[in-house]
């Protein structure tokens, strides 16, 4: 079955662009197989900044791949903030994400429920309408986590 549009997490993203990553073997046959859209939101690239702020050389490939638009960078909408607080109490078992979250607040306004992520969060995570993500990254990696 082919997807045409998911969204991406911060998990693969850091696997892709440091080599040094035990999942990046699989993040690059993803990349490399997965032939539809990739949305992420701000939060989650702020995030992936972050986490790949070891090299400022592997930040910035992975700025001119957002640049060069490989991944499409949604934005938050002001209900997006209100959404995601309700979820961040519907959820205030798991530790609080706001990338995770911006997520599932973004799947809801895009109706786009495919996930690709290391987080086995999202086999939690509903939308609005009891909506569950089908998760598109290997399970044996969500499962090994």
């Amino acid at each position: 079955m082919a997807f045409t549009e998911a969204f991406i997490d911060a998990g693969p993203l850091v696997a892709y662009y440091n080599k040094g990553d035990n999942w990046h073997k699989t993040a690059e046959n993803f990349f490399e197989t997965f032939k539809g859209k990739l949305i992420t939101s701000e939060p989650v690239a702020t995030e992936v900044m972050w986490l790949l702020s070891a090299d400022w050389r592997v930040q910035n490939e992975f700025l001119m791949d957002l640049q060069k638009e490989l991944f499409l960078v949604a934005s938050l909408t002001v209900p997006d903030f209100r959404y995601i607080a309700e979820l961040n109490e519907k959820y205030k078992d798991l530790p609080g994400d706001f990338a995770d979250l911006s997520i599932v607040a973004l799947s809801q306004r895009f109706e786009v429920f495919n996930v690709v992520s290391l987080d086995s969060d999202f086999d939690i995570y509903r939308s609005y309408g009891k909506k569950a993500f089908r998760q598109l990254f290997p399970k044996h990696v969500l499962r090994a986590k």
